[in-house]
């Protein structure tokens, strides 16, 4: 049907300026009439009319009713971010620039924010899947970022990284039962598509489709629900018409309706990619989340209102619903109204609507398999004559209000209109999708907050989306719409747009100051978990499922008494003896399918409410109220409020994922005085909330009876010291086991009851703070032990048949290491100081009903040294001992540190439990600190401590039911050393499980949150949760360490993944083995044959500089026995050497005016005879040994080494250059610079006091190896046709938190200063540009007036640029950085880099403190490289380990090291493509080791200082070095041995003693000291002989002048020798006189000098 419009009816003279308001009318009432025929043709009322004609009688009452009722089975609670609100991680990754990046760098959102880092949900997926395992979300809806996978809008730019994050995100979300649901475009359009007309563009359709064909084949096996749009009105409208978003264009009259033009089309062509591509393959749904208010008419009874109504939403829904839910074109209403504006405004334009072809239209139809509709608000609309201006309120004659009885938002655009949503539903299935019978899903609902006052205290927003689905649910229940899904937005806060951060729709906090971003559940996430989980509304809540196993209990058989010392010694038989090596050694495995995983919590430390609701008082109420020391005089009054909190507490459990939760009652909560008489029926209902909670999650309560918190009315009646309490407590757990057993199946009676005993009794530190050391603990003791068994056999007579649960107790224990595991008394003392601490109660539990015999002969000597007529430890009667016997189904530890202890007479009096033991306690010699000092982290005590469980006590089966780390309450979020501390002793306990076969079953982390931390209050903490003890909602949000935990749950434990697991391959053909030594290290011969004084011997010689006063006068002595290191070469297999020339060797003075020929004649040796054996050189032009001379006038700092180092590097080409095809100019400048000149702890041990010297050597260094590259390149690289480059070192930086994009910028900077500082300029021109900036802001901050970074000149940077011909890289360690914010006074390198770093605890360790073993640090490194400068070819020129200490051949953790380091290497070819050339192992032999003289060392070879003919040993990892030289990478095991693994190396000796060597001297076999003597007296006697030769060499010749020349030229080498050779020490070697000739002086010093100049 159509109608046309009569002109001069609303213009009558043809003028915009007179319309007639009688014409206007007429035609809306026609529009009115038109309205009743459906898009068939077929007379129906109008879907608006007929919605609205349904509910326009209701009362404001009936509309507001609230509907108790519940949601269909299967409804989908869902939750949902976008990804520019969240993301941040901005540039990330190659990461393109968003158009909303564009607009907040421009300053336009509030305050200039940005969303840059946002929430930091780039790094953050675990946090963000934490957030909804909490909420019980089933359904998380996000968007994907184009410009993170396309970073320029099309899919050549595609970025494998941004592609990976969705893929962590998904499955992630599938991992945690959450369903993921994915919005392709929210907004965040590439720049670069915008750049090209963005939406405008009808390119971008193509671009789009692309895109969405990506991600369908990407992630459509996970992801089933697509959107393609979200909100698409906003983008047209706010972005392209008002320009109040980004791309901030204003054009209302074109651009905004070729935008949505544009949109259709392109959501149509993805929906098709998918229907015709994907939907049979993958089953998934693809629509569009369309947004919408509700429209009512201004005054319901002015039809042109209802009609200006309908027009309002025909222009905001109806623009884009209507061609994809009706008939593929715009709504008739639209582009009627289009046309009107277009007469009356002619020939202004208001709007230009496009049209679609008719293909397009089928095209577009019914491309949608769900409507998605976005809602927050409702508007009134009246009918208004809206002119000729454009926009969608004067094209669409109408206005839109707010009635003011409506609640308000902080935005004025969200009032709360609850029964609009409903009305809207019933519009958009009666317009839109009862045809196709589609569902409707809600996409997003929320409202925003502003940010300030009470953030988490979201009452309106609880409110607010209880009344929305409410009407979601009317909808369903009463009206019958097939609404399948509500979406709340947002899941956090997050960048609202040019609102900032000022607005929140979050149901979680983010703290945008804090760097860490830390997410706190508001109230509205408890108010909607709630919801979720009930469903609705229900009138009735419904019973929790509840999900309770029984527990198989196993009698402990009685056990013969311990022996003394117990024959649980083999533990430290076993273990004591453990290297470094063998100790730390991570072990990757898992724990048996049901380990039980659980974290924990007490009473007294949680729950506050400390007399609410009839609480009686307790023990440590009392204390803590009265004088005490306890900082901040803290109590527990309110705790953590969970008496309050029980819903707080379940989403923090449920997050994690835990198996079980340990918490205890609190007896003076249930029995106010302690009694049963006293019962607190309130008390009683508190736990029951809390074990149905549990049980409705499958977590397993794990109850302890009693936890310290004694009720104060027993304790007045004399507490555990009356055996009173031993029927009183049995009577409590009595009623316990019969309200609570049908749940809990697992009760622990006593927590540490030593603590009790000791602490409470003894000490008296705990309350009731008895302080009675000699007995009282002793029968406290008894007490307990004596009511833990009663309680036991209650269970066990009265219950276990129906409930099937298990008792135990918890006991504590310190591991205990002998102070010196060979001398038996120590032995013996460690044996007693376990029996005193674990044995005094799990002796008579699990053994023989009595106390060790240890501790009764301790006890008893000890009473009778006092004179006492008995003993002060009480005994048992038989009947007790039977008793007590076997009264734990399980063995429960608690378990935190270690101690050393040694045998030691104490004190006779007076008496005390204390001084009962006759032991002495250090600290163990390896510890972590925390922030308690006692509780010192001793991960490898844990294994040994659950081994000593199994030796002595019969093999139980074990829960650690206590394990963690305290920190200081600073530390709110990022605790990361407790990551470290829960890595490395749950692994200690996976040794004990997997390797020692200990029957653990299973651990339980200490603690769930932090809380009242006993003495020390609330300044420290043990919390996998911050709470936040100043906020009265007292707040929890999740530390770093309870996401790590959950992931090792998760894993049950810490299974090898890829980047553990050995690679079997091999390097490409050709590829380079090689291993390395330096002149300074090796040669010795310091000042042999003309050798000038190197800055390392002068250093050296400096006291103080050098561990052990070392020097390298004689080092290796491989001056002399350098063919004994060709040997070594060959056995190794290699074909190739590293070594360094020393320049004073060459050049004495530095300078071409001090040439050494017999320098010259050294190397030409040593050249000679590797070439021989078919060896090739690869040569170090510089390792730090410069000459001294040059030193003395500015070294390093002084521009005119740059020709200094030239010259020598011609001479060094010129000589060697025909033989030596492998050139480096420097190694490791790095550390030339920062040791060498910034600390001053490598020679020339110059320290910078000025931040400038530091970065003036390296520009000299730089400037040095460009003029050297230079010069091979345009003199001798056509003639001699080797290579040559620059060795650099550096440590692969990791982020020490991988959550953290500021720890990941910190990793990147780290690089740029360290790595970048030299390769940037030699691979890419110039430093790196975060040096630049930093150093020169930093440096004019403080007024100098340039940059300290010296600037290259365009000509040096033109130079420099591209002098390698590879990469020669050094590594051995990896670290964890972080940024540091120095002082901006502090003007030196370390401050202008801005970081700092840590290492992993679970890194193994060397011989050096700095050396770490990360092997995986060595691929990413390369990896680095390979994209950062371009692939180039990458030699490994340095990598090793050391160690220090007792010398043992076995060097299993070199062989380690090399195996991984190596295998890390061969992935990153075979796997990365980098393209590595090859590998040198760092040493060939130990050496000297700069600063730590031969303290630390890296050989293959074992070289015995000893003996003065310093003899090289072969170590055991020679044998796999030279395997996997002689394979050329792995060969794989499984098909079978392969030949190159069938050559033996060199035969190993074993290690020597100095003590019992012996040499060979003068057919004498003497020992090496004797030898050292008798060589000193030979060497006086051959001084005497040569000298008296000299004297008569001098008379002859004056006697006798005409004699021949031999003898002048002799006595001038005897001169020489005299007065260089034999100032040195008494050890020169004989070979140096025997073997000395007057040099063959060349010619040559002028033809270097012209060389030179030219």
């Amino acid at each position: 049907m159509s109608s046309s419009m009569s002109w001069p009816r609303i213009l009558p003279d043809g003028e915009s300026k007179k319309i007639s308001e009688a014409g206007l009318s007429y035609y809306h009432k026609m529009h009115c009439w038109l309205l009743i025929f459906d898009h068939s043709g077929d007379v129906s009322p109008a879907s608006y009319q007929t919605v609205w004609d349904k509910f326009s009688s209701q009362s404001a009452a009936e509309r507001d009713t609230f509907l108790n009722d519940v949601f269909p089975g299967g409804f989908q609670w869902a939750v949902s971010s976008e990804s520019f609100k969240v993301e941040g991680g901005w540039s990330e990754d190659g990461k393109g620039e968003t158009i909303w990046d564009h607009f907040g760098h421009e300053g336009h959102a509030f305050n200039n924010q940005t969303a840059d880092l946002a929430c930091d949900s780039y790094y953050k997926v675990d946090y963000d899947a934490y957030l909804l395992r909490g909420i019980l979300a089933k359904t998380y809806q996000f968007s994907i970022s184009w410009a993170r996978i396309f970073p320029n809008g099309r899919k050549e730019s595609f970025q494998e990284k941004g592609a990976q994050y969705y893929d962590k995100l998904i499955d992630t979300l599938i991992q945690s039962g959450v369903e993921p649901v994915a919005t392709l475009y929210h907004w965040d359009l590439p720049q670069a598509l915008q750049d090209l007309g963005g939406w405008t563009s009808d390119t971008i359709v193509e671009a789009f489709k692309d895109f969405a064909d990506f991600c369908f084949s990407r992630y459509g096996s996970r992801v089933k629900t697509w959107n393609t749009f979200s909100s698409p009105w906003v983008v047209s409208n706010y972005g392209y018409g008002t320009g109040q978003h980004p791309p901030s264009i204003k054009d209302p009259v074109v651009a905004s309706f070729q935008v949505t033009h544009n949109i259709l089309k392109s959501h149509a062509e993805a929906w098709h990619i998918y229907n015709d591509k994907y939907r049979k393959q993958q089953g998934g749904r693809v629509g569009i989340a369309l947004n919408s208010d509700w429209a009512e008419p201004r005054v319901p009874a002015n039809q042109q209102d209802v009609v200006a109504a309908e027009r309002y939403l025909q222009f905001m829904l109806g623009w884009f619903a209507h061609p994809i839910f009706v008939d593929g074109d715009y709504p008739a209403i639209l582009k009627s109204q289009i046309d009107l504006k277009k007469q009356q405004c002619s020939p202004s334009e208001v709007a230009r609507l496009p049209v679609f072809t008719d293909a397009e239209k089928t095209r577009i139809q019914g491309t949608a398999d769900f409507f998605g509709l976005n809602h927050y608000t409702s508007r009134l609309v009246s009918h208004s004559t809206g002119g000729c201006v454009p926009g969608p309120h004067s094209v669409g004659d109408f206005q839109s209000h707010a009635d003011s009885s409506w609640n308000t938002t902080v935005s004025d655009d969200v009032r709360y209109v609850p029964w609009g949503l409903r009305r809207l539903l019933n519009y958009i299935a009666t317009e839109y999708t009862s045809a196709r019978k589609l569902p409707i899903f809600i996409t997003g609902n929320g409202m925003p907050t502003e940010y300030g006052g009470d953030v988490l205290h979201d009452n309106q927003r609880v409110e607010f989306l209880r009344g929305y689905i409410n009407e979601a649910l009317k909808a369903i229940r009463l009206d019958g719409l097939d609404v399948q899904r509500f979406t709340v937005q947002s899941l956090m806060d997050g960048f609202e747009g040019p609102q900032g951060y000022n607005h929140r729709f979050g149901l979680h906090y983010v703290d945008f100051e804090d760097l860490n971003r830390p997410r706190t559940p508001k109230r509205s996430a408890y108010a909607y978990s709630e919801i979720t989980e009930d469903n609705g509304f229900p009138v009735v809540k419904a019973s929790k499922k509840i999900h309770v196993s029984e527990q198989q209990s196993k009698k402990s058989p009685a056990l013969p008494p311990s022996e003394v010392p117990s024959t649980s010694k083999v533990v430290w038989e076993k273990f004591s003896h453990q290297s470094h090596f063998q100790r730390r050694m991570y072990h990757y495995g898992t724990f048996q399918n049901g380990f039980q995983w659980g974290i924990s919590s007490s009473a007294y430390q949680i729950e506050g409410g400390w007399n609410a609701d009839g609480k009686g008082q307790s023990i440590w109420d009392t204390f803590t109220h009265g004088p005490n020391t306890i900082p901040e005089v803290a109590n527990g009054d309110v705790a953590c409020d969970s008496y309050n909190k029980i819903d707080e507490d379940l989403y923090m459990l449920r997050a994690m994922k835990v198996k079980s939760y340990r918490f205890s009652l609190s007896w003076s909560r249930i029995f106010p005085n302690g009694l049963r008489a006293s019962l607190n029926q309130k008390g009683v209902d508190y736990y029951n909330r809390l074990i149905n909670g549990l049980l409705a999650y499958n977590i397993t309560p794990m109850v302890t009876l009693y936890h310290w918190d004694l009720p104060q009315a027993l304790q007045d009646a004399g507490g555990w010291d009356s055996v009173s309490m031993i029927d009183i407590f049995s009577d409590y757990c009595d009623f316990c086991f019969a309200t609570f057993g049908d749940r809990v199946k697992f009760w622990i009676t006593f927590n540490q009851p030593h603590t009790i005993a000791w602490s409470g009794y003894g000490i008296g530190q705990f309350p009731p703070n008895v302080k009675s050391p000699g007995d009282a603990p002793y029968r406290v003791a008894h007490n307990l032990l004596k009511a833990h068994a009663k309680a036991y056999h209650t269970y066990d007579e009265k219950y276990r048949t129906s409930q099937g649960g298990l008792v135990s107790i918890s006991l504590n224990a310190d591991w205990v290491e002998p102070k010196n595991v060979d001398d038996p008394r120590d032995v013996v003392a460690a044996d007693r100081a376990m029996q005193f601490q674990l044995g005094w109660f799990a002796h008579p539990i699990f053994k023989n009903g009595d106390y060790p015999d240890a501790m009764k002969w301790q006890v008893g000597t000890k009473s009778e040294l006092q004179g006492l007529s008995q003993t002060r430890l009480p005994s048992f009667t038989d009947e007790e001992k039977a008793y007590i016997q076997g009264t734990a189904d399980v063995f429960c530890i608690n378990a935190y540190t270690t101690k050393k202890v040694y045998h030691a007479n104490t004190a006779i009096q007076p008496p005390s439990y204390e001084t009962d033991q006759d032991i002495g306690i250090e600290d163990p010699d390896e510890w972590y600190g925390t922030a308690i000092l006692e509780l010192k982290a001793v991960p490898y005590g844990m294994r040994r401590l659950l081994n000593w469980i199994k030796e002595e006590y019969g093999d139980p089966e074990i829960y650690v039911t206590e394990n963690g780390m305290a920190s200081d309450f600073l530390i709110t979020i990022d605790d990361t050393d407790r990551n470290f501390f829960f890595k490395m002793y749950i692994d200690e306990v996976l040794k004990a499980h997997n390797l020692d076969g200990v029957n653990v079953k299973g651990y339980t982390a200490s603690s769930l949150m932090d809380s009242f931390e006993w003495l020390n209050g609330y300044i420290k903490s043990f919390g996998l949760h911050h709470v936040d003890f100043k906020h009265p909602s007292r707040p929890r949000t999740p530390k770093r360490s309870a996401h790590e935990y959950y992931h090792i749950m998760m894993d049950n434990g810490f299974p090898e993944t890829e980047v553990e697991k050995i690679l079997y391959g091999h390097f490409p053909e050709g590829f380079k083995w090689s291993t390395a030594t330096a002149s300074y290290q090796t040669e010795g011969a310091w000042r042999a044959d003309g050798k000038g004084l190197s800055i390392w011997d002068q250093y050296s010689h400096t006291p103080g500089r050098i561990a052990n006063h070392d020097t390298g006068d004689i080092a290796c002595n491989s001056y002399v026995k350098f063919p004994r290191d060709v040997e070594m070469l060959q056995s190794l297999k290699l074909k190739n050497y590293r070594f360094s020339i020393s320049w004073p060797r060459i050049l004495p003075d530095g300078t071409l005016e001090s040439f050494n020929q017999a320098g010259i004649d050294f190397y030409n040796r040593l050249v000679d005879q590797l070439l021989a054996a078919n060896i090739q050189p690869q040569v170090t032009l510089y390792h730090w040994d410069l000459p001294q001379a040059l030193q003395d006038v500015g070294g390093w700092e002084n521009d005119t080494i740059i020709d200094r180092f030239r010259d020598y590097a011609n001479v060094m080409f010129h000589y060697l250059g025909d033989k030596v095809k492998f050139w480096i100019t420097f190694n490791e400048p790095y550390i030339m610079t920062i040791l060498g000149y910034n600390h001053g702890d490598h020679a020339p041990g110059v320290k910078d006091h000025t931040g400038t010297v530091t970065y003036n050597v390296g520009h000299n260094i730089l400037r040095a190896h460009a003029e050297a590259w230079h010069l091979y390149n345009d003199t001798y690289r056509a003639k001699q046709g080797g290579i040559i480059s620059i060795t650099l070192n550096s440590d692969w930086a990791f982020p020490r938190s991988p959550y953290k994009q500021e720890d990941v910028y910190a990793a990147w900077r780290y690089l740029q200063f360290f790595t970048g500082w030299f390769a940037h300029p030699i691979f890419k021109g110039d430093y790196p540009e975060v040096m630049k900036t930093v150093i020169k802001e930093r440096s004019l901050a403080v007024g100098l007036p340039k940059s300290r970074l010296p600037e290259f000149t365009p000509a040096e940077i033109q130079r420099i640029k591209g002098t390698h011909d590879y990469f020669g890289l050094n590594h051995y360690t990896s670290v964890l950085v972080f940024m540091v914010n120095h002082s901006i006074d502090y003007q030196a390198y370390y401050g202008d880099k801005g970081t700092a770093v840590v290492s992993d605890w679970s890194w193994l360790g060397s011989g050096s403190s700095w050396l770490k073993v990360v092997p995986h640090g060595l691929r990413n490194l390369l990896k680095f490289i390979k994209d950062e400068y371009g692939n180039p070819p990458i030699y490994v020129t340095e990598n090793g380990i050391s160690e220090h200490g007792p010398v043992d051949l076995n060097d299993i953790h070199r062989r380690h090291f090399y195996e991984n380091y190596i295998n890390q290497a061969m992935k990153a070819v075979l796997i990365d493509g980098v393209d590595l050339r090859g590998y040198t192992a760092w040493s060939l032999m130990d050496n000297f080791e700069w600063a730590m003289g031969y303290q630390e060392r890296f050989g293959f070879f074992y070289v015995n200082r000893s003996d003065p003919s310093l003899p090289r040993t072969p170590k055991e990892s020679t044998k796999f070095y030279m395997s996997v030289v002689n394979c050329n990478g792995f060969p794989d095991p499984a098909q079978g041995p392969h030949e190159c693994l069938l050559t033996d190396p060199e035969e190993t000796t074993p290690a020597p003693n100095p003590d019992d060597l012996e040499v060979n001297f003068l057919g004498l076999e003497i020992s090496p000291s004797e030898a050292e003597t008798g060589l000193y007296v030979l060497f006086a006697f051959l001084l005497v002989v040569v000298l008296g030769a000299a004297i008569m060499t001098f008379l002859c010749y004056k006697a006798k002048k005409n004699n021949d020349g031999h003898n002048e030229r002799l006595s001038k080498h005897l001169e020489t020798i005299g007065t260089s050779g034999f100032k040195l020490n008494h050890q020169i070697s004989w070979h140096y006189i025997s073997t000395i000739q007057e040099p063959e002086r060349k010619p040559v010093t002028e033809q270097v000098k012209t060389e030179t100049q030219k």
